[in-house]
């Protein structure tokens, strides 16, 4: 079991998946109009997963947000796709909400043939400047980004890193319809590390569905580990976990607990 410090996150529960989507949206543009308000750029990280859409579609229609003044980063990538696969993670975001949006700069993962070049890109991309805003979801195994137990590393020393993905994660990305089939998916992805992601200034994690619901458990009850990397979010001071009435742990009522 790790000895990292443990802090509650804040947790905003709705009746639906789309109120989710629209609360979060709320609270990400808030804490876009503030820190523009204060700094020239924002630098922001997005997931790439359908739990993601109603968020997405809903921070597209806000307003008053200066997105030239913003730079997106996507956060993992399958590897071995061709390059304008409807699976790409790029793709798909580029689809939902980069294009939407007159964004200042959108870098996209896989841009180098080699992994291990790209990994080194897109590490030195990241490292320009502090990440403000991070935009993350769930796995059903409790992964963040591509990081899956039970190997994924909440001390690494890498920013981005080349992985292999674990059955439970390639069997989600065919239940959430991004493929037909297991052999479709691919065995390998370029992913931020789970550092790398909580060394963002704010965090906001949208989680919908009743098949999340056990790693949502685990990732606020259970010890803090690579079991359920999700875990590592109670280490965050400024983390916000959305979720539904489907996702939401029983325990949880729908007056959520203070943050910390």
């Amino acid at each position: 079991m790790s000895m990292m410090a443990s802090v509650a996150p804040g947790i905003a529960i709705s009746e639906t998946r789309d109120a989710m989507g629209r609360a979060a949206a709320l609270d990400i543009a808030a804490a876009l109009r503030d820190r523009l308000a204060r700094q020239d750029r924002v630098r922001m990280v997005f997931a790439a997963a359908p739990s993601q859409a109603e968020m997405l579609d809903a921070l597209a229609a806000e307003r008053d947000v200066d997105w030239r003044r913003v730079i997106a980063f996507h956060m993992d990538e399958y590897l071995g796709l061709p390059a304008h696969a409807p699976e790409r993670f790029g793709v798909w975001l580029t689809r939902h909400f980069f294009s939407r949006v007159p964004l200042g700069a959108a870098h996209l993962i896989g841009q180098e043939l080699d992994p291990d070049r790209e990994a080194a890109r897109y590490t030195a991309l990241l490292a320009e400047a502090p990440i403000d805003i991070v935009c993350l979801g769930i796995g059903v195994n409790g992964h963040l980004a591509f990081n899956d137990p039970p190997v994924a590393d909440l001390h690494d020393t890498r920013q981005v890193k080349i992985v292999e993905l674990d059955a439970i994660c390639r069997q989600q990305q065919v239940d959430d319809k991004c493929f037909a089939t297991l052999g479709d998916v691919p065995t390998h992805a370029i992913t931020l590390t789970i550092p790398r992601l909580l060394d963002a200034h704010q965090l906001f994690c949208v989680v919908p569905g009743a098949a999340k619901r056990a790693a949502v458990e685990q990732s606020l009850y259970g010890p803090i580990g690579a079991a359920c990397p999700a875990s590592a979010l109670r280490t965050h001071p400024r983390c916000t976990l959305y979720l539904d009435r489907d996702s939401a742990p029983l325990r949880l009522s729908l007056q959520a607990p203070a943050r910390a």
